[in-house]
């Protein structure tokens, strides 16, 4: 009686109980991240704005000036356009899947865009329409504000 004996059973056990937590852990933190992606997606970063082009902008402006021109808008014209824009070296401000009619807006110095498909999404560089890219093209090009805005 007095020795001690490892059960192969028991240590199997313990394995098995160890890796289902290390796979909950798992599942938790890319559910989080999948969340805090759509709450991020949702809310642009500071200076973007991310709407739908059948919805008018219901905010007030406060200056009664001229509107501000974005330095780059993409509006999506396909069911789903992949795009990415990020303040070079900087912030991501979206790495998403924009909807049909929905547009983004940006309104930093210089920006880096990636589009998965040009031909997919209108955009516009400092007001100026860029010529959509053939099917299938994925671009990436940067945009500065232009220097009168």
């Amino acid at each position: 009686m007095g020795r001690h004996r490892s059960d192969p059973l028991g240590i199997a056990r313990l394995a098995l109980v160890g890796l289902a937590v290390v796979l909950l852990l798992a599942v938790v933190v890319i559910g989080a991240r999948a969340l805090l992606s759509t709450f991020g997606s949702e809310e642009p970063a500071a200076g973007a704005s991310s709407t739908p082009s059948a919805q008018p902008s219901a905010e007030p402006s406060a200056e009664p000036s001229t509107p501000r021109v974005p330095t780059v808008r993409v509006v999506c014209q396909a069911d789903r356009c992949p795009v990415f824009v990020r303040v070079p070296g900087g912030d991501v401000l979206i790495d998403r899947d924009l909807a049909r009619g929905e547009q983004a807006s940006y309104f930093e110095p210089e920006l880096d865009v990636v589009l998965d498909d040009a031909s997919t999404v209108q955009v516009f560089e400092n007001g100026t329409a860029r010529s959509p890219g053939p099917p299938g093209e994925r671009q990436a090009f940067s945009v500065k504000k232009a220097p009168d805005q």
